[in-house]
């Protein structure tokens, strides 16, 4: 059984979203419970957040974002720059505590401390870009993770896969140019899907043409389309690009009973996607994967979704 981390704290909680908003600590309850029921709180290594160092959030944020964010929060606004960004008092806070423990996640794995993690986190993250929060994100933690990778850990190649049914705009505008960073996208086609995001086409500029590759998938499309892009587009990429860490943008909400889009994944499908990244990160980065936590709003499928991912991280799940 491998070493899996899981990053998980009550204080994530403390973001409130209000009534009715689908980013809702109802998510991460329902996330725990699943591990709990399923006797996987034991076999994990739990992980508490820690308040990040801001310098580190300023490897891919403005300090200008910074600082707009944190006062939004402390003069008691309701939403910032949108009414899909709902904030309250504890929210910049709980974003730091994110960012925080994800990178000490991060120094775990790469310490040999742990072989891999699931990081349960809110707010999520991907659609955050350098200078405007979106789409429930304020801090983008994944790009963030790369970053410090990069800066702390001086790897060369990281390979970002997201498979949240929404395109991460975020993180593909912060690395459009960088060759260190490959990001994939799976998800729905950006015609009928917010942000508008992630057509073919989209594949990066100047140094970093060629390491970004989008795959979108028309409205109705299901497990039979998604296998077929990850054969056809992920898996010869990093057959080729062979990172050295790879990180997961963990989004849930393409499951067939997800309001969210009109994607019909199956829960087993979910489950085959992260044995092939789990398989790829076998090959070609010693095993290191950190998949963090983005969107996924059907609350009573979530237990069962991520149970089966931290199955498939321990690899008790055949």
């Amino acid at each position: 059984m491998r070493r899996t981390g899981f990053l998980y704290d009550e204080r994530f909680l403390l973001h409130d979203t209000g009534p009715e908003h689908p980013e809702c600590p109802a998510r991460l309850l329902a996330i725990y419970r699943g591990l709990e029921e399923a006797g996987l709180i034991s076999k994990v290594r739990p992980i508490k957040a820690r308040r990040a160092d801001q310098q580190w959030i300023e490897i891919v944020h403005s300090i200008k974002l910074i600082m707009r964010f944190e006062e939004a929060c402390q003069w008691g606004m309701s939403e910032l720059d949108h009414p899909d960004n709902k904030i309250c008092g504890k929210t910049f806070e709980t974003a730091m505590l994110a960012v925080g423990g994800i990178l000490d996640t991060v120094d775990l794995m790469m310490e040999g401390e742990i072989d891999n993690a699931f990081c349960a986190v809110r707010p999520p993250g991907h659609h955050a870009e350098v200078n405007r929060v979106m789409g429930f994100c304020f801090f983008n933690n994944i790009a963030i993770a790369a970053r410090y990778l990069r800066r702390k850990w001086k790897l060369q190649r990281i390979g970002i896969v997201d498979f949240d049914v929404h395109h991460g705009n975020g993180t593909q505008n912060i690395f459009e140019d960088d060759p260190a960073v490959f990001y994939y996208s799976i998800h729905e086609h950006p015609s009928f899907s917010y942000p508008g995001t992630g057509r073919e086409f989209e594949r990066g500029s100047g140094e970093g043409y060629g390491f970004t590759l989008n795959s979108p998938v028309l409205p109705g499309g299901g497990d039979a389309e998604y296998k077929a892009l990850f054969e056809k587009d992920l898996f010869p990429a990093f057959g080729e690009f062979k990172p050295e860490v790879i990180l997961v943008s963990a989004g849930f909400d393409a499951h067939v009973d997800d309001d969210m889009s009109d994607i019909k994944l199956s829960t087993g499908c979910f489950s085959w996607i992260m044995k092939n990244i789990a398989g790829m990160a076998g090959k070609y980065s010693g095993g290191r994967v950190i998949s963090v936590l983005e969107g996924g709003y059907a609350v009573d499928r979530l237990s069962e979704l991520a149970r089966n991912h931290v199955e498939i991280l321990l690899g008790i799940k055949a």
